[in-house]
Order: structure tokens, then sequence, then C-alpha cells
């Protein structure tokens, strides 16, 4: 049966979209088999994986019937799409579990990305999720939002939620523009899980340039954090 895990954000653009397809192909690339469930009704997966065109169903296809499960299953750069319908009318936690039990033991890892904040996609994404991970960048603005979102997983059921330190500056910490470690640590009141560089790669995602590719600033830090997932040591650098 496959580890089901939500990836949530209190604040939009911490690039939570971008480190969920990363986080699932540095998965892939370890050899497990790795489903992405687009649960954002913005729908972004699709984009970042270039397969947009090829699109026809979403998930909530398969609930109401208007396709089997094979066929809203799309595959793209060594990992497997559900993408988000347009919006969460009729669809409850129960019908999602229902939807996730027709593919779990197909896959070792199945990501959620759930939309920004603590609103319905969260919860339907959390339903059936084993783990969180939340995402934030090094400004108060967002820690503020990454503990709401932290805190929210945990009343929701989910226990083991770790943090992602995203989009870190080196210069701008030391210089007291950005927040150190220690301090979004203490802010969010989420246990670390690994720390992301700046990338203007992957910031390119949105525009077509693949993401997790290595060379990247970001890669060995993604790496690390697939690593943690999978039980793995790992170097906590950046």
């Amino acid at each position: 049966m496959a580890e089901k895990i939500v990836i949530a954000s209190g604040k939009g653009g911490v690039g939570k979209t971008t480190l969920c397809v990363s986080i699932g192909k540095a998965l892939s690339a370890m050899g497990k088999r790795v489903l992405l469930v687009d649960c954002d009704c913005l729908k972004s997966i699709d984009v970042l994986l270039g397969i947009t065109e090829h699109m026809v169903y979403d998930w909530s296809d398969v609930i109401f019937g208007r396709c089997d499960s094979e066929q809203a299953l799309y595959s793209a750069q060594g990992v497997s799409v559900l993408t988000s319908p347009e919006n969460y009318e009729g669809i409850t936690e129960y019908t999602v579990k229902w939807l996730i039990a027709k593919y779990e033991k197909d896959f070792d890892y199945i990501l959620f990305d759930a939309p920004a904040g603590i609103g319905t996609g969260l919860h339907l994404a959390a339903a059936v999720a084993d783990r969180g991970l939340v995402v934030s960048t090094p400004d108060l603005v967002c820690t503020r939002s990454a503990c709401a979102a932290g805190r929210a997983l945990n009343r929701m059921g989910i226990d083991d939620v770790r943090l992602i330190i995203n989009r870190v500056q080196k210069r701008d910490v030391v210089k007291g523009r950005l927040l150190n470690m220690d301090s979004v640590i203490d802010s969010t009141q989420v246990q670390l899980i690994g720390i992301v560089p700046e990338d203007r790669r992957l910031r390119l995602g949105s525009m077509g340039a693949s993401v997790y590719v290595r060379g990247q600033a970001s890669f060995k830090a993604v790496t690390g954090i697939a690593m943690r997932l999978c039980g793995q040591r790992a170097a906590l650098n950046i």
C-alpha cells in the first residue's frame, strides 16, 4: 500500500507545487512508484510536467463515473498524475477515500498537492493522508500561515507533520533580510525535514523549464528530502 503525504502551505507563492513535483521525481529516481494528485482547482501540476494538452479527464470524472480509474491516470517524467477538477461540488472525504483506494496498491507514494490555505482542498487531501509536509519561505508572513496549516493538519488527525523551508538565500539570511532557520522552525512550530535554496530554474517551471534536474541548486536538497521520507539518512545542508 502507498504511503500518502499531503503537501500544504498556509500562503500561496511559497513554491509548494513545484516542490511536490520535484519530490515526486526524486522519489521516482530512487525507484519508487509515485502518484501525484492535484487537489488545487487552479491546476498546476500538469503545467509543470508539460502534459496539459493531453489532459482529458480529472479525478472527479472517476468519482462520478464519467471514466474509469485508468483513463484519468496520466504519466510524465517518471511519475503518474491525477489532475484536479475545477471545483469540489459533490465531492466528499468519503468519495476521495474511495477514489484513492483504487490506486494505492499500485504505488509506493501518493503525494497530494493541496491548495494554499486551510480550506476544502486541504481537508479532502488530509482525509486520506498518513503524513503532512508544510512548505514555508523564511519570512514572517509565510511562517505565520505555515503554523496555521500545520495546526490544521494536526486537527485533521495527521500527527506526523514536517516542515520544508523553501527559497532560502544565504546572503539575505546573514544580512537579516530573511529569518534564520531556527527562527522559522520556532515560528511555524513544525519539525524540520528539509531546507531548499532559492533556485531560478525552479521558478521557471511554470514556463516549461524542467524541475528537479541534476546540477540545479535545489537538486541535492530535494534528493535529501526524498531520502528522509524513505527513512534514509541525508545531510541537511543547502
